[in-house]
């Protein structure tokens, strides 16, 4: 199946890839509501609402990479602020933590998204400079 886009392929990977981080926060999520289902959810301990935290958050980083992968304009710059705080967190995960093993992969993967989302191609597409060389102008004509 082909979806129609006038994203670049940057933009186009960089949403599957967001919409990956999006849906292994959905996964956690579902992880956590098995964890809360086996009684690990005690008072002071709301696994139920982390759970619902977390398929929100997750949720609304599918929707920014499905809005990438279609070649939505608006996608892009929640895109970047996802993955720098995804950046932190590896940061943190890596360092602080001491817990490399999960840190390290996420920031590989943060930086590659970051990469592809500020490549020249991807910069003229969401400013709109690409429609220039289609021998069109805004109007049209």
């Amino acid at each position: 199946m082909r979806i129609a886009s006038d994203a670049p392929p940057t933009i186009r990977g960089a949403g599957i890839l967001v919409g990956l981080q999006g849906l292994t926060g959905i996964g956690f999520a579902v992880a956590l509501l098995v964890r809360a289902l086996g009684g690990a959810s005690t008072e002071g301990n709301n696994i139920y609402g982390e759970a619902g935290y977390f398929t929100v958050l997750g949720g609304g980083v599918v929707a920014v990479g499905v809005g990438l992968v279609l070649g939505k304009h608006w996608a892009r710059s929640p895109a970047v602020v996802v993955e720098l705080l995804l950046l932190g967190v590896a940061w943190y995960a890596a360092g602080p933590s001491g817990r490399p093993e999960y840190g390290v992969p996420v920031g590989v993967v943060c930086v590659v998204v970051l990469y592809l989302l500020f490549t020249v191609r991807s910069r003229e597409w969401s400013l709109g400079l690409d429609d220039e060389d289609s021998g069109t102008d805004q109007s049209g004509q």
